[in-house]
């Protein structure tokens, strides 16, 4: 991600403070979604599974973003 002259620092500060609450997010809620699904139906397979989902997510995320950050600094 390069920056641009229209670009102020703190405006790039603020979307990588987002980005990284959105991963930060995607890793937990669909863990406390199973959770909440396992205590409604009696089970104990879908919290796990939802926070394994949700890591896998998130790093597939993370990956994304550093290729793209590695490709811009190529340019």
């Amino acid at each position: 991600m390069t920056r641009t002259k229209q670009e102020s620092p703190v405006g790039e500060a603020v979307a990588w403070a987002s980005r990284i609450m959105a991963i930060g997010l995607l890793m937990f809620l669909p863990g406390v979604a199973g959770a909440w699904l396992d205590a409604r139906l009696g089970t104990s397979l879908v919290g796990p599974a939802g926070f394994v989902v949700g890591l896998g997510t998130a790093l597939l995320w993370l990956f994304q973003l550093g290729r793209r950050g590695r490709a811009g600094d190529r340019r």
